[in-house]
C-alpha cells in the first residue's frame, strides 16, 4: 500500500507545478498588458504635444511671412547671409566661446527663475 501512496502523491505534484507556471504566466501577461497599455497612452500623448508644436511652428512660419511681405526683405536677407557667412568663417574656438556665452546666459537665466521659485515658496510657506 505504501507503494500506492507515493504513487498519488508523485502524480499529484504536476498539476500543481503547471498551475503555478500558469498563474506566473497570467500574471506576467497583466503586467505586459499594463504596460503596453501605459506606452500607448504615452505615445497618445506625445502625438498629441507634437500635433501642437508643429502647428505652433506652421503659424509663425505664416505669420512671419506675412509680416515680411514685402518689407525690408532684401535687407533682411543680407542680415541673415551676413549672419550665416560669419558663422560659416567663424574658428574652431570663436564658435566654443560663442557656445559657451549662450550655455552662461541659460544658466544664469535658469538660477534666476531658481531664486524667484524659491521665493515664491518661502513667502507662501509663511
Amino acid at each position: 500500500m505504501k507503494k500506492n501512496v507515493k504513487k498519488v502523491l508523485n502524480n499529484n505534484k504536476k498539476p500543481i507545478i503547471i498551475g503555478t507556471i500558469g498563474a506566473g504566466i497570467a500574471a506576467l501577461a497583466v503586467g505586459l498588458g499594463k504596460a503596453i497599455k501605459s506606452m500607448k497612452a504615452n505615445a497618445k500623448a506625445q502625438r498629441e504635444a507634437d500635433k501642437a508644436e508643429f502647428e505652433a511652428a506652421k503659424a509663425e512660419a505664416k505669420a512671419n511671412f506675412e509680416e515680411n511681405r514685402g518689407h525690408n526683405t532684401y535687407a533682411k536677407a543680407k542680415a541673415d547671409a551676413k549672419k550665416s557667412w560669419d558663422d560659416a568663417h567663424m574658428s574652431p574656438s570663436e564658435r566654443a566661446a560663442k557656445e559657451q556665452e549662450a550655455r552662461d546666459t541659460r544658466i544664469a537665466e535658469a538660477k534666476a527663475r531658481t531664486e524667484e521659485a524659491n521665493a515664491r515658496y518661502n513667502a507662501a510657506k509663511k
